[in-house]
């Protein structure tokens, strides 16, 4: 995409764009968030924030997929476009008791942390393999 499409965009269609590979549920609201930690005792969750300003989140986020692989793995992944609903990753940073980071990821289970890493740390195979033992 140029640098002429991308003005005429809304920071939402382009984060759409950029999310690919992954079947990513969208964070939006709190009550959303609430819910999705208060299902992390049926199944771990994934919460990637993603900033679409910035090219070190757009580079992790683009790593994060090519590295992910499908496997038996029952779990859900969300993403969050944080220029869109600061809010819910204020709210994240509140209730998870995680300091806010961009790019981050969040790894829960059972109402728990399992994993919070930021920027050039974020890797989906470390990710896959807590998931994998916190089955």
């Amino acid at each position: 995409m140029g640098l002429f499409d991308k003005l005429f965009k809304s920071q939402r269609e382009i984060a759409k764009e950029e999310i690919q590979g992954i079947q990513w549920d969208q964070l939006e609201s709190i009550d959303q968030l609430d819910n999705l930690i208060k299902n992390s005792e049926i199944k771990p969750k994934v919460i990637f924030k993603h900033s679409t300003r910035c090219g070190i989140s757009r580079m992790v986020l683009s790593q994060f997929e090519k590295g992910y692989t499908q496997n038996q793995d029952d779990v859900t992944y969300y993403f969050l476009d944080l220029l869109n609903y600061r809010d819910v990753s204020n709210a994240i940073a509140e209730k998870l008791n995680v300091t806010h980071q961009s790019p981050q990821v969040i790894v829960l289970r059972n109402n728990k942390v399992l994993h919070n890493e930021s920027h050039h740390g974020i890797d989906i195979k470390k990710v896959q393999e807590i998931i994998h033992q916190n089955q």
